[in-house]
């Protein structure tokens, strides 16, 4: 028996979820971003996500941190607000929280997700977040009793690790595992890699074509994250934000190729490009 066939994402379809912004416009309307994430060695992640979700259009990003030496400012972009990862989650007032980017295994990022999944806010969950879910059935239980919104963002071997299985197995079935991501873990689900697979809530699947090997990349997936965070917290749901964000990250991914930047493409670089394709996209 033929599968039936999985509808592709399209520039139209995405771009008719943006919407003009009114001449009387401050950045109250364009939502608040947390982001959650940088142990030690890894605070570049949340920057990157951080950076991204500001530059997609957020009105306010603030970024906790756990590493011990963490910086205070972000000297490329001093418009993000650092905090520790504590002080982030109790002082600022998410719109949508973004969680993982190099959040790391310890017993403080295992305490600071579960604090986050206390919060009655839309999240964006990705890496260590998801891998610390899979070792965690009480997290895993939370996310079923949790009302707002959820979106995972695993590439196969993390996918693999939540269903309990090997990435191999995910492979064969991508949009299996996608849907059962999202029975799972009552959410919407991006299946990274080459023809990423998105599972909204309702179980309905598209598939994205843009997007080239040369996003094979470190960075890329928590610019990604920022940038579906970005959306939702201008007034997307989650699925629409999960669609608008992985078609327009792969496209940015194959307008930097057209300037033969294939080989030693950067994450920084397709947050730039995203940006300028979304000003390019949004109604005048």
């Amino acid at each position: 028996m033929s599968q039936p066939r999985i509808p592709a994402i399209t520039q139209k379809q995405v771009a008719a979820y943006l919407k003009p912004r009114p001449a009387d416009s401050h950045k109250g309307l364009f939502g608040t971003v947390v982001v959650i994430g940088g142990s030690t060695g890894m605070v570049g992640a949340a920057l990157l996500a951080g950076r991204a979700a500001l530059k997609l259009g957020a009105g306010c990003v603030h970024v906790g941190l756990l590493a011990d030496n963490a910086p205070a400012v972000d000297v490329q972009m001093p418009e993000l607000m650092l905090h520790s990862a504590g002080a982030a989650l109790k002082t600022a007032k998410p719109d949508v929280l973004v969680i993982g980017c190099g959040l790391g295994h310890s017993l403080a990022a295992q305490k600071i997700l579960y604090d986050a999944l206390l919060l009655d806010v839309p999240m964006v969950l990705d890496a260590d977040a998801l891998n610390i879910i899979a070792l965690r059935p009480d997290l895993r239980g939370m996310l079923h009793v949790r009302k707002a919104p959820a979106v995972f963002t695993p590439h196969p071997g993390e996918a693999a690790r939540l269903l309990g299985c090997k990435a191999d197995d995910v492979q064969a079935d991508r949009s299996g595992a996608a849907l059962e991501l999202t029975r799972k873990f009552n959410g919407s689900v991006v299946l990274k890699g080459a023809g990423s697979i998105c599972a909204a809530r309702d179980g309905k699947l598209h598939i994205n074509k843009t997007g080239n090997p040369g996003m094979s990349s470190a960075g890329m997936g928590d610019v990604l994250s920022g940038m579906i965070a970005a959306f939702i917290a201008q007034g997307l749901s989650a699925d629409e934000a999960l669609l608008l964000g992985v078609h327009l990250h792969g496209a940015a991914g194959d307008a930097l190729a057209q300037q033969q930047a294939t080989i030693g493409m950067g994450a920084s670089e397709v947050t730039e490009w995203a940006r300028w394709l979304l000003n390019q996209w949004q109604p005048k």
